[in-house]
């Protein structure tokens, strides 16, 4: 990290970074992802080469945080695109007739169903500890992202991060052991 930026850095977040985290909370739409993006914005200014060519630092630190901000809400919409193409999320208006799907399902089917959860699980023990703990939480105990956030004391950002790792994951050993039991 090139410290030679400390005072310049410095003297910018003194002066602008509660102005820069409610301009990006009002953009994200979270105050976390808002102090994140600010905290990734500030860290980039230390990697100028020469600040003082700069012609308005302000301008420029808010075009920094604008375009992170941007990146991140656009990495969200990617998570959210293949939640909702791998049919991960069910809506609340469907629960109640879930219950009595279940009934009705073959045991050959259950049989299937609890083999694969067996393997999901054997298969979440050779992931990390965050973003296995994170996708239990969320999946298993129905937290939400801010809750797992808040308890892991992460960014929700990161929580994000944890459980797409923790799906890739699985789709992997899922595809795996699908392409292995074929041949």
């Amino acid at each position: 990290m090139n410290y030679k930026n400390k005072d310049f850095v410095e003297k910018l977040i003194q002066q602008h970074s509660a102005t820069l985290v409610r301009f990006l909370a009002r953009r994200m739409k979270s105050r976390e992802d808002a102090e994140d993006i600010a905290q990734a914005t500030f860290m980039r200014l230390y990697t100028l080469d020469d600040p003082g060519e700069l012609s308005n630092a302000k301008a420029f630190l808010f075009q920094v945080a604008a375009n992170l901000s941007i990146d991140q809400l656009r990495r969200k919409t990617l998570h959210q695109n293949y939640l909702d193409r791998e049919g991960v999320k069910i809506a609340g208006d469907c629960s109640a007739g879930l219950s009595n799907f279940f009934e009705h399902i073959p045991l050959e089917r259950e049989m299937e169903a609890k083999d694969t959860l067996h393997f999901i699980y054997q298969s979440l023990g050779s992931l990390s500890q965050n973003p296995r703990q994170a996708f239990i939480l969320n999946r298993a105990k129905g937290m939400t992202y801010g809750e797992i956030a808040e308890q892991m004391g992460v960014s929700v950002s990161s929580v994000e991060k944890y459980i797409l790792e923790a799906l890739k994951h699985l789709r992997g050993a899922l595809e795996a052991s699908d392409n292995s039991s074929v041949k």
